[in-house]
């Protein structure tokens, strides 16, 4: 499994990097997480691949569940 950093958007987002399927959601609202830390498994081409929060802080919002079909750039996680 690779870990990939979420790509930088605005307001702490971490956004997916390619199309895939969400596989894993390792946050829930309220969890304070560390820079580099996994937040959503991403599947994308046969592989999976972790995507990790920028920064720290406590996590604000997860917008999208297992199963979710996701494009590029898509907002997964947001880190406040």
């Amino acid at each position: 499994m690779a870990l990939l950093g979420g790509l930088a958007a605005a307001g702490g987002a971490v956004v997916a990097p390619m199309h895939g399927t969400i596989l894993k959601v390792l946050v829930a609202p309220g969890d304070v997480v560390e820079p580099g830390a996994g937040v959503a498994v991403l599947e994308a081409m046969k592989m999976e691949t972790y995507l990790a929060a920028a920064a720290g802080g406590a996590v604000a919002e997860v917008r999208v569940s297992p199963g979710d079909v996701v494009e590029s750039g898509q907002v997964v996680v947001i880190v406040t």
